[in-house]
């Protein structure tokens, strides 16, 4: 084992340490890899999670939640979203369920934000297609509309 891997085989120890302690805590960071394949890009990601979700509750109970997302789930996260509903920290599965999904989307934003702004990228180029479409084959834009 060279110098360099012995460092970074070490650096990832107290890394994982601290990532374990943190996690004890609320807190959790995502160790980078340091693998030396080029993936890894040395930074490390710290999302706080915080443990009393009584704001993130009343939050979501200000707004209207009258979308329907049909979902399905293993046994083990049923019985986790099934221990909020008994501790009466939500009042339904459906509740527990729209909670963490929306506190996972706000802690996985910045992978959101690069997602989207792709997909408009993709929207733009499906658009310039069908106008293009449109002009090789002498549609009206109404028609190509219905």
């Amino acid at each position: 084992m060279t110098a360099e891997e012995h460092f970074s085989q070490g650096l990832r120890a107290i890394l994982e340490g601290v990532s374990e302690q943190l996690r004890r805590a609320g807190i959790e960071i995502e160790v980078p890899d340091m693998s030396g394949d080029g993936e890894g890009n040395g930074k490390v990601r710290v999302a706080f999670v915080s443990p009393d979700l009584r704001e993130a509750v009343d939050e979501m109970g200000q707004s209207v939640r009258d979308q329907v997302v049909m979902v399905r789930v293993d046994e083990h996260t049923l019985a986790k979203l099934d221990a909020w509903v008994a501790i009466d920290a939500v009042k339904s599965r459906s509740e527990a369920a729209a909670l963490f999904i929306r506190e996972g989307l706000k802690v996985r934003q910045p992978e959101l934000s690069k997602l989207e702004a792709a997909l408009a990228e993709v929207e733009e180029a499906k658009e310039r297609l069908r106008k293009q479409a449109r002009e090789v084959l002498g549609g009206d834009e109404a028609s190509a509309d219905e």
